[in-house]
């Protein structure tokens, strides 16, 4: 939670515990006007309760005090009021100042070192909140609790006070919801019209799929509980409480070793390699990889950033920071997995720190902003540069594939003893924005939230000139323009002329310009690759695609167009780049975002998405061909449900050729990772990738 929550601005430990150090309020000021009644039994046993704290007056203090008790007859009769003397309130106005100030400093402690939104007079209340909430616990406003795992509806009138203490400890642990009345949460694939459906192999259904309660009407009333996870019957006048059986999970021993990797950071605050590529605090990065090498994870993944090794000149570059890393690795006898990453980070979701483009890259953008992704309104993004300029000359007599060779063989002749000794396991090439082979058409800066459709990228002079020879090509010349009613960053199919059923992009123009844009995407790929296969020849080159699974069940699938993906209802969008990745001997890396990984606040029936329907799309258009496939995680993941679910997609059993991904990469090194409950549970994940036997096979 401390890196996704903002920042709490104009606050200050000393402004918090001036705050917190205000008049305390007398308690007990208004003892006399209270109607409550105290019989002689309660006085004693306050007396004895402040008779057992410690005070300077000792047995007399006590006995002062006993003398101070008055016995006041009250208009009812049969009754006393106690009035506290002054000693007791003193102590009661000590106490409580002694309460807020170490509150105080909690508070601000807090602030300062975890990030946490705290306001200024926040109590243990916002505390505890904070801190539950950071657990994955979900926390209303009026102090109702419940795992935010628990995705089924919840009943109306059920708040915090109903857990009894037998149930007070499934709390502590998520758990399913039980099994009676429940269904899948998300349609199957068989579920898909066939105008939506692709020809694939789809696994069956998983236990650990995300549940959802399935209420009928009429019969016995059932209901979820959302701070146990289980069921609630009403029989009479009375419920009870059905709770959730543990489900058996599959069992993974003598199955195949799939290596897992972990990425290292690459945030502001934990970065491995600063701007000026010196390593930032090898000590503590050392004890974190002597941690991961104790659970037998086989090695890391880091970025190679253009923008740090030749940030100042052309082909001026320093490689100081990552050959200090690198040999730090190989005396852990890890292997290394090193992205070459052309692009920028910043900007983008998830995001905390910014590394732009080089220096001098950034010097011509400004003289000649048509090297950058254009959008049809004209907004720059440089984010990474565009593909019309992959055969153009602009970057100081150089073209983009150029540049992007002479930084790779660069890489391959610093470190050439690291190839030598098998230390270097994979090369991935940055092909676009965040690495990934797609265009960069949900800009978050350009103001694209989840789940609108994007824009088309292809709106730079150099792009548009190959656009305008295509249509010239193909005779007919008025189209050599982009779509003038797809709609902007954030729009639904339905609502662009474009996209919607029966819209443009199944027409004749539509076919036209979708198969050139998508053409781009394939030919970018063709030629950074030929180069790659030259810089690190003999060595295993892999390619990042992600799974822009939102609108997949719409018949235009918008989203993956606008990406540089061809997949509407009628076409594979994904085969043309597995026969290219083919072509060179190069593997895929394939990020899909996982259904448990996922914020509950995500509405897949509104964007009527399919992120599993896409992962096995385009897992099996790679298997066809015989390209081996890697995966990493999109979201994070801690917890079992999670971790299962990565399990059964990267060993599906019930594929007939038994095949399953060639690695792993788990995104990525953080202290939260490193907490003892997560990394109990990621040792426990990497035995069952390697093929180990593990004990308690349930979740």
């Amino acid at each position: 939670m401390a890196t996704d929550m903002q920042r709490l601005i104009g606050t200050s430990e000393e402004d918090d515990e001036d705050e917190m150090d205000m008049d305390v309020k007398e308690e007990g000021d208004g003892d006399d006007d209270e109607d409550g009644e105290k019989n002689a039994d309660a006085t004693s046993m306050m007396m004895g309760v402040d008779g057992g704290m410690a005070t300077s007056g000792g047995n007399n203090n006590r006995f002062q005090q006993h003398q101070q008790i008055q016995e006041v007859g009250t208009p009812g009769g049969g009754g006393a009021r106690r009035c506290r003397p002054v000693e007791e309130k003193e102590r009661t106005k000590l106490r409580e100042r002694q309460r807020r100030a170490i509150t105080a400093k909690i508070l601000a402690g807090l602030r300062r070192h975890g990030n946490y939104n705290l306001r200024v007079r926040a109590d243990i209340n916002d505390v505890i909140a904070a801190l539950a909430r950071e657990a994955g616990w979900v926390v209303l406003p009026d102090g109702t609790t419940y795992p935010s795992n628990n995705q089924g509806p919840r009943p109306a009138g059920v708040n915090s006070t109903a857990v009894t203490s037998s149930s007070s400890q499934m709390v502590s642990q998520p758990t399913p919801v039980s099994l009676k009345g429940v269904t899948s949460g998300y349609p199957s694939s068989v579920e898909h019209t066939a105008d939506h459906m692709k020809s694939v192999f789809m696994p069956g259904s998983s236990p650990y799929d995300l549940p959802a309660i399935n209420t009928a009407d009429g019969g016995d009333q059932t209901q979820s509980h959302p701070l146990i996870g289980g069921s609630m019957d009403d029989v009479g006048d009375k419920q009870i409480v059905d709770m959730p059986q543990k489900l058996p999970e599959r069992d993974f021993a003598n199955t195949a070793y799939i290596p897992v990797y972990v990425m290292l950071p690459v945030s502001s605050a934990l970065g491995v390699i600063n701007m000026n590529c010196e390593l930032v605090d090898p000590d503590g990065l050392l004890k974190q990889l002597r941690v991961l090498k104790s659970v037998n994870v086989d090695g890391v993944m880091v970025d190679c950033w253009w923008g740090i090794v030749e940030g100042h000149a052309p082909m001026d570059y320093n490689w100081n920071g990552y050959r200090r890393l690198f040999q730090m690795v190989r005396d852990l006898k890890l292997k290394l997995q090193v992205v070459m990453s052309f692009h920028e980070c910043g900007g983008n979701v998830g995001d905390d720190v910014c590394i732009t483009l080089p220096h001098w890259v950034a010097e011509i953008g400004r003289s000649n902003p048509d090297i950058f992704f254009t959008d049809r309104a004209g907004r720059r993004n440089p984010e990474c540069l565009s593909w019309g300029i992959d055969k153009e000359r602009v970057l100081r007599g150089r073209t983009a594939v150029e540049v992007y060779f002479d930084c790779m063989r660069s890489f391959r002749v610093e470190f050439d003893e690291f190839f030598q000794d098998d230390i270097i396991s994979m090369i991935q090439v940055g092909l676009g924005p965040c690495g990934e082979l797609r265009f960069p058409s949900c800009t978050v800066k350009h103001g694209w939230r989840y789940p609108g459709i994007g824009e088309f990228q292809c709106y730079d002079q150099y792009l548009l000139k190959s656009l305008r020879k295509a249509a010239e090509e193909r005779g007919h010349s008025f189209w050599g323009r982009g779509p003038d009613n797809a709609g902007s960053y954030n729009s639904r199919p339905h609502e662009s002329g474009f996209f919607c059923d029966g819209g443009d992009y199944d027409g004749y123009y539509g076919r036209f310009f979708l198969n050139w844009y998508s053409r781009v995407l394939v030919d970018h790929g063709d030629r950074v690759l030929s180069l790659a296969k030259l810089a690190f020849d003999g060595i295993s080159i892999a390619v990042k695609l992600s799974g822009i699974h939102w609108w997949y069940k719409t018949p235009s699938h918008a989203a993956e167009l606008t990406a540089g993906f061809y997949n509407s209802c009628n076409r594979d969008g994904y085969a043309a780049i597995m026969t290219m990745l083919k072509k060179h001997g190069v593997s895929l890396n394939l990020v899909c975002t996982q259904l448990p990984m996922l914020d509950e606040n995500i509405d897949f029936q509104e964007a009527l998405g399919d992120p599993e329907g896409l992962f096995w799309q385009v897992l099996n258009a790679a298997w066809d061909v015989c390209i081996p496939v890697s995966s990493e995680n999109a979201l994070l993941c801690h917890n079992r449900v999670g971790y299962n679910k990565i399990l059964d997609n990267s060993k599906p059993v019930t594929d007939p050729d038994g095949r399953h991904l060639s690695s792993f990469t788990y995104l990525r090194l953080s202290p939260i990772l490193m907490e003892r409950h997560n990394f109990m549970e990621f040792d426990r994940f990497v035995k069952r990738m390697h093929g180990e036997a593990v004990l308690d096979l349930q979740v």
